[in-house]
């Protein structure tokens, strides 16, 4: 246990160069997280509501337009080996605003965690005929509570076993439903959804994981494996997974394809469900972990064990899957998502264009910066200011509108010089202070 509790994979320091991963190590991880049950649900909402070659523009659209984003912000994260909220404190946040991220991504990732736990716990709980869902939910909880403990190195090999088993079970409910879904591209459909709602919905539906990529990036090792890992992890799966969404919708004529994945074998509808969440929900707790030390560390100026804050986060998040609570706070986490768009559109304009704090974050290498400005009151207003227009606008698509705006606002209160930051304050100790995991 207590090499467990050690594990802090560089929660507050950068990631040093024999603590980095090859490439496709990180990608398999990525692309976890992307073949989620969610995009099948995504593609069989385009696949009833619009052409088969319109859903698959719409999903390659999408597709690279997160990509565009995830690289953008995650080569940051691999040049400077810092997680998300960490990072923020240097590309236009200050401690405030590191601290408010922080916290935001442990809300958002923990919620999600207990969301997606307790689907787990039903599929489980309806398909062994024993033991009521609320007890299964809290052993997978638990379950993924410890592998995202031990961090990284774990979380690796839980996705190289997790990923091939959740491919192949869904290759054998295509291969199941072959006659549907071989007349499913020809078959006429009357469209319902327009093309840019459907970019919206390809969009939001990872571009929080898109948007807080450094936390899985800072372990790459140059910036071409970032590049890349997106095209794998994210232009790969949100397509092809999607796209048999689009198939199973289109050829099975309903949007219920979960039922249809379920239903389909007793136990390997299943093993689809746990293998689909377990891979994404041990990310969901690492994430909701490092924003949670970032904010204990950034507001109350005290390091905690990233480890321990993944235990006692997880366990909370199991035992509310388990009650059920979560589930009443799936809008309020929807709402959520809309406040990180803009995020990276800030991070990206100060680290790429702006450059204000460059400088001092890139000469500090291996090291933190001893300080950081405590707020920059510009981001006070930009940040909800560019959410807001970017739901609200008449044209557009909601996340790509609050992302430009973001960036567009920030560069130009870097050019007319409005970048005041408001006091500077010591920040996290050097990294040979700490011991590294």
């Amino acid at each position: 246990m207590a090499a467990l509790l050690g594990r802090d994979d560089q929660a507050l320091s950068r990631v040093p160069d024999q603590a980095r991963h090859g490439w496709l190590s990180v990608a398999t991880q990525r692309f976890g997280q992307t073949t989620a049950l969610s995009q099948l649900l995504l593609g069989a909402t385009l696949g009833f509501g619009m052409s088969f070659w319109d859903a698959v523009l719409a999903l390659t659209i999408g597709a690279v337009l997160l990509s565009v984003v995830a690289v953008g912000v995650g080569v940051v994260g691999q040049r400077e080996g810092l997680s998300t909220a960490l990072l923020s404190r240097w590309t236009g946040f200050g401690h405030a605003g590191s601290a408010v991220l922080g916290l935001i991504i442990a809300l958002s990732c923990t919620g999600w965690f207990g969301v997606q736990t307790g689907l787990a716990g039903a599929a489980l709980a309806g398909t062994a005929g024993v033991l009521p869902a609320p007890v299964w939910a809290l052993a997978f909880g638990i379950l993924v509570t410890v592998i995202a403990a031990y961090g990284f190195r774990w979380m690796a090999w839980t996705s190289y076993v997790a990923v091939p088993a959740f491919l192949a079970l869904l290759g054998w409910v295509l291969l199941v439903h072959v006659d549907d879904v071989g007349a499913a591209v020809g078959r006429s459909q009357v469209n319902s959804i327009g093309m840019l709602t459907a970019i919206t919905l390809v969009t939001g539906s990872f571009i929080v994981g898109a948007a807080i990529a450094p936390d899985m990036t800072r372990f790459h090792r140059n910036g071409w494996d970032v590049v890349k890992q997106t095209v794998l992890g994210i232009t790969a799966g949100e397509w092809v997974i999607s796209l048999v969404g689009v198939l199973l919708a289109r050829g099975l004529g309903t949007t219920d394809v979960l039922g249809v994945v379920t239903g389909t074998g007793g136990w390997i509808g299943a093993l689809i469900v746990v293998t689909a969440v377990l891979k994404i929900n041990d990310w969901n707790l690492y994430s909701a972990s490092l924003g949670l030390v970032n904010f204990v560390d950034a507001v109350f100026r005290l390091r905690i064990s990233r480890a321990q804050v993944t235990v006692m986060v997880g366990c909370a998040g199991s035992f509310l899957a388990a009650a059920g609570i979560v589930q009443q706070f799936s809008h309020f986490l929807v709402l959520l998502g809309v406040v990180f768009p803009p995020v990276a559109g800030i991070m990206m304009a100060e680290y790429h264009v702006v450059r204000r704090w460059r400088n001092e974050i890139i000469s500090t290498r291996p090291h933190v910066p001893r300080s950081a400005p405590s707020w920059v009151p510009a981001t006070v207003v930009i940040w909800p200011a560019s959410a807001i227009l970017g739901e609200v606008l008449p044209f557009g698509q909601s996340s790509l509108n609050s992302l430009v705006l973001a960036f567009g606002l920030y560069v130009t209160a870097g050019r007319l010089d409005l970048l005041q930051m408001r006091t500077r304050r010591a920040t996290t100790r050097k990294i040979g202070e700490a011991k590294a995991a």
